[in-house]
């Protein structure tokens, strides 16, 4: 079936504007717009109509002049006040780039499945597509600011069924480097075991094992810089509480969640944070970030160095050579008993590429240990009752335990 033959098959259909008639021929002639593609077949049908070779066609053409098209209900008539509608509610955000979407009302997809089953066209694109392309053009004139079909910063989303806008803001994504440099608070919010975040007579009613966590200490500060709704932390792993996170810091990607400003001064907002947490935490190397490095970050396997200082009932000597055997060497673990309430009993193979004794006392000593990721440095010290091997307290033969943990870099 040719162009005009499918086109004139689509009128006797009902009254069609020109954007509905175009949109069956969207891939073809694609520098042209829908309503343009539209214009052109009506016109067409119009000179054979004036042949008088068809005479069904002169009425067919007739009934579509100022008549509500039965496809889109005249939808394709109020473009403009669309845009309006998308600007207004977007003024409220800062954003460099946009996308538009529709949420079609039931009546006007089951019409687009009516009008693509009875022309057979293979060539026709949805009307939401159009509809968004012809809005976005519009919003671009208004605001100077850029669609973006891959990675918009905002989306405003034309709800046909209740004439609004609704905007759907992707979050904003801030990387850097934590130091924690104090002991007993965790990366992020703990809720409490008993009551799991209520608030109960453990927690003294605040829901909360811990009253502070690195994420909370950096939450309020970008809520304020970035009017956003909610934050979200993302660390490359995390400390134990009683541990101190030294050196360049452990690297963390925090969230800004619905953000209406983006344009962040990174610098002023480490110094904000850095000063009001009153040496509990340190950020560094601030810098904006896409989403895809929150996978990234979370799929990580970067080494660590850990300073340790343990109890011990050993000699000097002992302590050396067991530390010797366990440099590049691997360590056989089991989930250590102290997480068993919330991590699976699997056994986990880590090396050891490095331990040094640093400093020796007689029943303290301090040592560094560098190692693969995910190895337990407690365990490796106390052995956890045979679930670690080798430990120092098996290869001394004598009780050992962390008293005071450092973590001197990661990666």
């Amino acid at each position: 079936m040719t162009i005009l033959e499918t086109a004139r098959k689509i009128l006797k259909e009902g009254p069609i504007c020109d954007h509905c008639l175009g949109r069956q021929y969207a891939k073809l002639s694609t520098c042209l717009g829908n309503d343009e593609r539209g214009k052109g077949i009506r016109l067409v049908l119009a000179m054979q109509a004036s042949e008088g070779v068809d005479k069904e066609l002169p009425e067919l053409l007739k009934k579509s002049v100022g008549s509500k098209c039965w496809v889109c209900n005249n939808l394709f008539m109020h473009l403009d006040r669309w845009a309006d509608k998308a600007v207004i509610a977007l003024s409220d955000y800062e954003y460099d780039n946009f996308l538009v979407g529709t949420r079609v009302t039931g009546l006007l997809a089951e019409n687009e499945e009516i009008i693509w089953a009875e022309s057979g066209t293979s060539f026709a694109e949805p009307l939401k597509t159009e509809l968004n392309r012809e809005v976005g053009k519009r919003i671009e004139k208004l605001t100077g600011k850029k669609a973006n079909l891959k990675k918009p910063q905002i989306v405003a989303l034309l709800d046909l069924e209740n004439d609004a806008i609704e905007l759907e803001i992707n979050s904003l994504y801030i990387y850097g480097r934590y130091r924690k440099l104090v002991r007993g608070i965790p990366q992020t919010r703990w809720p409490c075991r008993e009551c799991h975040g209520a608030g109960c007579e453990r927690c003294n009613g605040t829901g909360r094992m811990y009253q502070e966590s690195v994420d909370e200490l950096i939450k309020p500060h970008l809520l304020a810089a970035s009017r956003c709704e909610d934050t979200a932390f993302h660390g490359a792993g995390r400390e134990d509480i009683d541990a101190l996170m030294l050196g360049d810091g452990r690297p963390f990607v925090v969230e800004a969640k619905k953000p209406h400003l983006r344009s962040i001064d990174l610098n002023a907002l480490a110094i904000e944070i850095n000063s009001d947490s009153a040496g509990k935490i340190e950020v560094l190397g601030l810098k904006f970030v896409e989403s895809e490095t929150v996978e990234q970050l979370k799929s990580l396997k970067a080494d660590k160095e850990y300073r340790m200082k343990i109890e011990h009932r050993t000699t000097e000597e002992k302590l050396k050579s067991s530390l010797d055997i366990i440099s590049g060497n691997l360590i056989k673990q089991k989930t250590p008993t102290r997480v068993l309430h919330r991590r699976a009993d699997l056994e986990r193979t880590r090396r050891v590429h490095r331990a040094e004794l640093e400093s020796f006392d007689t029943d303290t000593a301090v040592f560094v240990i560098h190692c693969e990721g995910g190895l337990y440095v407690k365990e490796l010290v106390s052995g956890d009752g045979g679930r670690t091997i080798p430990s120092v307290a098996s290869l001394t033969g004598s009780e050992a335990k962390v008293i005071e943990l450092e973590v001197i870099k990661v990666g």
